[in-house]
Formats: structure tokens, C-alpha cells, sequence
């Protein structure tokens, strides 16, 4: 029996006279044949259609062929996106399938291989024709676990969920990579593969990954750079490093005269991992190709589908995104990290003074900031001892720190005049000049006089105070002359800054450092700077190169989230 149905959203009830043409078109096709409308719902179905899918004509008019029927090999439904049927009537062009799976009425799945054809204007709101017959014997729903290497629809959406939630946590490319591989091996392949493009435009194999029990192991003889990518290339790899598309490939997609050095090295791989079906996407930043992710199976006998290559290209996507974010950040941190190097001094060589000086970024590459150090002579041979931190982690802070350093060296070296009127110039001239907000400095002048005593005249800028350790390793910290940082407009609201003296002994050791030394996370100032005491005191008789060093290593916290700088001189004896 054929039924036709009121058009549904397509617009109103075909006339009499088309319905009864419909009805005898339909009821002299041996095979199944659905009438769709514009929208995909059915709006007729001869008798064959009825025994092949289970449904009664009645119950299919007015329903979305998609939905009541499309199922995957799972018999889980299939998106709307990877629906041929669809992308035809979407397309107005006849398309035919070999194999498409039906869910039937009574809930058994059944492969269908089916042809499609539009339909004129005038064939009673009719958009297409659809006729079909079985391609195998129906078999009932899966039951428990899918079958080896494929997902239901559920565990994909968690799959993607994951992927964007572990890509977008880290700001490391080489992190990044590796949680990448650890979603979708062993989970969806054998084997992992990472093509990425530098910033040079050359092709490295950054990845060869596969599953050996419960490890991940890199096969290093497969990973290295690449030949060129050339333009000409249609084989998948080369195509999706360029990204134009993804595809699947085979040993067999590569066993013919190679076309490009890519090539060449495709075929290896394959041979050397024994995939037998892989599945390639490009990895697509915001706006250029990254690289791509190469899929492959061996073990597990089930090749790649187009539905594998659909949620690949989503996973790709996510990692795309991800991976240009963090390629932006690690260059922004190299940037600001070479100017900062650039930017701090070379040492002055001092007769008869050890001089030495370290800075160490912070591990957390947010953490690019305004440390620094400086040494210098001045215009009456007096030394100029600087230690400073511009208030800001990030390249701004860093520019603000090398504006603050160049105004410091002008004023000190043009006015022989105290610290404290030095610093206090800074501070006013900072607020117009230069585009800090906010530091901190310590800036001393250390005399020698003639009878070899040495003199330290600082203040201090709300910075950490020095430390002096004797050679006794005797330690204690010069908090004399302190004052308020830079940046409040101190010579307006506050008393002047003033200078204090100390006279610094024979074989001892002043350390001017920066407060990632001595700030962490959960512990108070006072511990950090009896930390940094008592570690100092320790190394007092290592020569000066030694004693930073190993301060570094012992005193620096565990969790620091800052730069360091350190500024260290050793008194001669």
C-alpha cells in the first residue's frame, strides 16, 4: 500500500490528480522507494519499503528519514553531517551508496545500498526519490561494547569534551603534544603520528607513537625532520600538511612510484609499523597550517571509516587551536626572555672585587618580568650597585625595566650625589617618563678607600634588603635606609628617603637579589629570608662563582612562580 502524506513543512497537500500519479509511479517499482521533501521527511512509501524497513507506509509518512532510519554500523544514529543522502538533496544531484545502514522497525539493522535522484518542481512537493533494496541479511543491534577501535556517538562527545578541557590547560607545545597523544592512543588507533611545520616552513616528525601494553613508546628512528612538502603532491600526508583535506590511506596508497621525498619516507612507516589503515588530518591554527596527525592501526584488525575521520578532524581542530595558543605564548616568553638577557649589563671588571651576577626566568612561562641587575663605575671611580624588580610579569615589564636602568645610569653617572637623592630623581621622573606603574630597587655605591677599607652607602626602594655574609659565615641583612617603592610619588606624601653605611669586611660576601629567591606560595616572607640567611651562611667559604650557584640550587623555593636575579661581590681579604 502507498501512502501519501499533507507535505508537512514543505507546503500544503498535493493535488488529487499528483497523488494518484505518485501512487502508481510508486506501486510499480519492484524495489523500495521513498518520496522526501525539502526537509528530508517522507511524504510516501510503496509496499516493498514497507517490508523491507518493518514500518507500516502510515508510520513513515510525515517522519525524517535521517532520523527514523540513518544508523551506523552500531546501530547508533549517525550525524546529520556525514549523511550522503542529505549532502545529495542538499546538493540537488542524483547520488547513489553501496552500503548504508537502516535501523528497521523492529529495531534489527539492516544495510541498504540505495540511489537517489531529485525530483521536478511539479511531482507534488516532492524534493527527491530514494529507492533501495537489502544488502545483506538484517541482524539485530550490537549489544554491550562496540566493536574493536570505534566509539558510540556518547563516548565521542566525551572524547572531544576531553580533548578541549587537556589542550587548552597547557601553554607547553611539547606538553601539549604529548596529552594529545595519550587521548587517542590507545583509544582510537595503534599508532600516533605528528607531522608539525616550524617556523622555518620545514617539516618535522615530531611524534612516532605506539601502544606496547599499558606504555607508550616513541619509536625515535621514524621521528626526525622531513623532505619538502611540494605543491604538486596529490598522496594524503602532502595534502594535509598543505590543508587541503584529510583522508585514509594504506600501505597500498603508497606502493606506486613515489611523487615527493614525503612520500618515500610514508612508505617506510608503514612498513615499519605494519599499519595497515590509517587515518591523516591537518592541524589547523588560526591562520596557517600547523601540521598534521596521522592515525594508524595494526594490531586491531578493523580499518579507519569516514565517520574515524570526521571525529579526527573535530580532535584536530581542538589541537589546532590549542597548539597555536601555546606557539604564540612560548614565542611571546622568548622574546621578552631575549630582550631581558640583552638588556641586563655585562659586569665591570674591578680590580681586586669578585663580581658575579645570575638570572633565572621563572618555569611558568606566564612569568616573564622586570628583574634586573646592573654594576657600573661611575664619574669618580666610585662602584654603582643596582638590584631592581618592575612591578608586571610580562614583556611590558620588561621594557619598563630597561627604561627604569638607562634613566638610573644617566642620573647616577651625570650627578655625584647620595643614593637616596639618585633614586628619589628616579622616582619623579619616572611618573612622566618612563611607562612603569610600579618597583622596587636597592641602589648602592661602594667605596674603596686607600687604606683598603670598603664602604657600601645604599637606600632602598622597598626591595628585600641586602645580605651581607662574612667569611666567618656570620649573616645578616642590611635593612637600614629603607623606603617606599617607586611609583607612589613618595617626595609628595612621604618623609625624604635617606642613605645608610656599612662597613664591609675582608673576604665577605654582599648579596643583592631580587624576591623570587625568597617568596613562595604558602610560606611567609620572614621564612623565605631566614632561608636565604642561613643557606648563605653555610657557603661562605665557597669561592664567589660556587657560592651562586649553590645558593640558586638551595635557597631558591621549590615552587617559585618568579624570575631571580641575583647580584653577588666578594670583598678581597
Amino acid at each position: 500500500m502507498t501512502a501519501l502524506g499533507t507535505g508537512g513543512p514543505s507546503g500544503g497537500k498535493p493535488p488529487v490528480a499528483s497523488r494518484h500519479v505518485l501512487a502508481e509511479a510508486l506501486g510499480a517499482i519492484t524495489a523500495g522507494a521513498l518520496l522526501l521533501d525539502e526537509s528530508g521527511r517522507i511524504i510516501a512509501a510503496n509496499a516493498p519499503a514497507e517490508g523491507i524497513l518493518g514500518w507500516s507506509a502510515l508510520e513513515l509518512v510525515g517522519r525524517d528519514a535521517h532520523d527514523l532510519l540513518h544508523r551506523d554500523r552500531h546501530g547508533d544514529p549517525t550525524p546529520r553531517a556525514r549523511c550522503a543522502l542529505r549532502h545529495a538533496m542538499l546538493a540537488g544531484r542524483p547520488a547513489q551508496s553501496a552500503g548504508e545502514w537502516a535501523q528497521r522497525g523492529d529495531g534489527t539493522l539492516l544495510a541498504l545500498s540505495w540511489m537517489a535522484t531529485p525530483c521536478v518542481p511539479a511531482a507534488a512537493s516532492a524534493a527527491a526519490l530514494v529507492v533501495f533494496h537489502p544488502a545483506g541479511e538484517s541482524r539485530p543491534l550490537p549489544s554491550g561494547e562496540p566493536a574493536a577501535g570505534s566509539l558510540s556517538e556518547l563516548e565521542r562527545l566525551a572524547l572531544l569534551a576531553e580533548t578541549t578541557t587537556a589542550l587548552t590547560s597547557t601553554l607547553d607545545v611539547d606538553e601539549a603534544l604529548r596529552r594529545l597523544v595519550d587521548l587517542v592512543v590507545p583509544r582510537l588507533a595503534d599508532w600516533a603520528v605528528i607531522d608539525l611545520i616550524t617556523e622555518q616552513d620545514e617539516v618535522r616528525r615530531t611524534a612516532v607513537v605506539h601502544a606496547k601494553g599499558d606504555a607508550l613508546v616513541h619509536e625515535e628512528q621514524l621521528e626526525g625532520p622531513m623532505p619538502p612538502v611540494p605543491a604538486e603532491s596529490g598522496m594524503p600526508l602532502s595534502r594535509a600538511l598543505r590543508g587541503e583535506s584529510s583522508a585514509l590511506a594504506g600501505p597500498e596508497t603508497y606502493q606506486g612510484p613515489p611523487d615527493s621525498g614525503v612520500a618515500v619516507e610514508q612508505r617506510r612507516l608503514f612498513e615499519v609499523t605494519g599499519m595497515h589503515s590509517a587515518a591523516i588530518s591537518p592541524i589547523r591554527g588560526l591562520r596557517e597550517i600547523l601540521g598534521a596527525l596521522t592515525l594508524g592501526r595494526s594490531e586491531r584488525p578493523d580499518g579507519f571509516t569516514g565517520a574515524d575521520v570526521a571525529l579526527l578532524e573535530d580532535i584536530t581542530r581542538r589541537a589546532g587551536l590549542a597548539l597555536a595558543n601555546a606557539r604564540l605564548y612560548q614565542r611571546q616568553r622568548m622574546v621578552a626572555e631575549t630582550m631581558q638577557r640583552h638588556l641586563l649589563p655585562q659586569l665591570p671588571d674591578v680590580p681586586g672585587l669578585g663580581i658575579t651576577a645570575r638570572y633565572l626566568p621563572a618555569p611558568d612561562a606566564s612569568h616573564v618580568g622586570g628583574d634586573w641587575y646592573d654594576a657600573f663605575t661611575l664619574s669618580d671611580g666610585v662602584l654603582a650597585l643596582v638590584i631592581g624588580d618592575v612591578v608586571g610579569h610580562d614583556l611590558e615589564a620588561a621594557a619598563g625595566m630597561a627604561q627604569l636602568r638607562n634613566m638610573l645610569r644617566a642620573y647616577a653617572w651625570s650627578q655625584t650625589e647620595p643614593p637616596s637623592r639618585i633614586v628619589d630623581w628616579l622616582d619623579q621622573a619616572s611618573q612622566h617618563i618612563a611607562e612603569v606603574s610600579m618597583a622596587t630597587l636597592a641602589f648602592g655605591r661602594l667605596t674603596v678607600h686607600d687604606d683598603g677599607r670598603c664602604e657600601l652607602t645604599w637606600t632602598n626602594a622597598g626591595h628585600p634588603p641586602p645580605l651581607l655574609v662574612t667569611r666567618e659565615g656570620v649573616a645578616r641583612y642590611l635593612a637600614d635606609a629603607h623606603g617606599v617603592l617607586l611609583g607612589l610619588g613618595a617626595h609628595r606624601i612621604a618623609a625624604p628617603r635617606t642613605d645608610a653605611t656599612a662597613e664591609l669586611p675582608p673576604g665577605s660576601t654582599l648579596l643583592l637579589y631580587t624576591d623570587g629567591l625568597i617568596e613562595a606560595p604558602g610560606r611567609s616572607l620572614d621564612d623565605g629570608m631566614e632561608r636565604l640567611r642561613r643557606h648563605a651562611a653555610s657557603l661562605a667559604h665557597r669561592p664567589l662563582e660556587s657560592f651562586a650557584d649553590e645558593l640558586l640550587r638551595r635557597a631558591r623555593p621549590p615552587r617559585n612562580e618568579d624570575d631571580v636575579a641575583l647580584l653577588a661581590l666578594r670583598i678581597p681579604d
